[in-house]
């Protein structure tokens, strides 16, 4: 293989003001009022496959959004592989947050990125991500260096669990076939150390409704009397972890498979430094279960998050309501052998058994996802 460096800075402005483009899309999957800036992703996306190179393009439909595909077959004969991304983006909420619109992208250079970082939704998860590899097949059609055959698949539903990317793969079985899938919507240890990533987490996503009085009342009359959905759904939360940071619903460990000592030592010879991390975030301190270190905690252990809590007046100034009704979404990371649909029903179970007299709890499930390791058959 030639050296690519040569071809990059001829092609660097390029190829920086496309990624642009695409980050300026505003394709938030979980929003349906950004249902038009989802399928203009796909359609950019697909443009851009063809100019890299591919002979065959297509926007595939699903039930949701659809499933951006291309290739370019060299010789039959040779390897396939396909590559996989997503094209669609998180909610950039909140946007007060932002030091820089989440869709007008910016190129800064801090303290962590001294060389320059663009700063935008979608950045690094995933349009980035797939956007290189989409560049570098370019640069290797463009040589006449290609050495297998590649394929993309790129979907628009991975923020909201992928639902309809199973059948998608049942109805497109003999499409995608391949030698290898190469994801890279993954995290890498730093530049000078690039990783591979053997397994994910799954997820199990759902939203908690806590009603109390049938009605929004007067803190100054009713007070003290009758329940308050938010003081009440916030001790279930709380409960929800002992003071060793573990999950408290029952049986939530029982098919958690343990890393061997080995797996353990190999981990702690990651390069890592605690307080570079900290410094990063801007903690003084981290918080985790007993007895893991901050990788394994954040990579190879189960988990439960509270992602969004609401309820009552949240407006400027004073509102005395004691609220009918509080809300929080809720995300638990899960490992093998866990099945997202087994926690979900002991999570609900759970939930329900907790909940004081004087409120009724909904627990509606709205996004899963199984845990994958090397020896996943999912």
């Amino acid at each position: 293989m030639q050296d690519p460096r040569p071809y990059i800075e001829t092609h660097k402005d390029q190829m920086i003001e496309e990624l642009i483009a695409l980050l300026k899309i505003a394709s938030v999957s979980a929003d349906a009022s950004y249902s038009k800036e989802v399928h203009r992703a796909a359609a950019f996306t697909k443009e851009h496959l063809e100019k890299a190179g591919c002979t065959a393009c297509e926007v595939i439909q699903t039930p949701g959004y659809p499933v951006v595909y291309g290739e370019k077959i060299k010789d039959p004969s040779l390897p396939t592989v396909l590559v996989y991304g997503h094209y669609d983006v998180q909610p950039p909420d909140p946007v007060n947050l932002w030091d820089s619109p989440p869709f007008e992208p910016v190129i800064k250079k801090t303290t962590v990125h001294p060389e320059g970082a663009i700063f935008a939704r979608g950045a690094c998860d995933d349009k980035g991500q797939f956007y290189m590899h989409v560049k570098a097949f370019e640069y290797m059609v463009q040589t006449d260096q290609l050495p297998c055959n590649v394929k993309f698949m790129i979907e628009g539903e991975e923020e909201v669990g992928s639902e309809h990317l199973a059948g998608f793969l049942q109805t497109h079985r003999d499409k995608l076939a391949c030698d290898i899938i190469l994801i890279s919507d993954t995290g890498m240890i730093s530049k000078e150390l690039p990783s591979i990533q053997t397994g994910l987490r799954g997820l199990s996503y759902v939203e908690v409704e806590v009603t109390g009085p049938n009605r929004d009342l007067h803190s100054g009359v009713y007070g003290g009397a009758v329940a308050n959905p938010i003081n009440v759904l916030s001790k279930m939360i709380a409960s929800l972890h002992d003071d060793q940071q573990r999950i408290t619903i029952p049986h939530f460990y029982d098919k958690v498979i343990e890393l061997s000592s080995e797996e353990r030592e190999a981990m702690a010879r990651i390069p890592f430094d605690q307080e570079q991390y900290n410094a990063h975030l801007n903690v003084k301190a981290v918080q985790g279960e007993h007895g893991y270190s901050t990788n394994e905690r954040a990579s190879t252990r189960p988990t439960l998050d509270v992602n969004g809590i609401w309820g009552g007046y949240t407006g400027e100034g004073a509102k005395t309501v004691l609220p009918s009704k509080a809300y929080a979404k809720i995300s638990m990371r899960l490992v093998p052998d866990q099945d997202y649909h087994e926690i979900t029903e002991l999570f609900t179970t759970h939930f329900e058994a907790i909940a004081p007299a004087g409120v009724t709890v909904k627990v509606t499930p709205t996004t899963a996802e199984s845990p994958t390791s090397p020896l996943s058959t999912a």
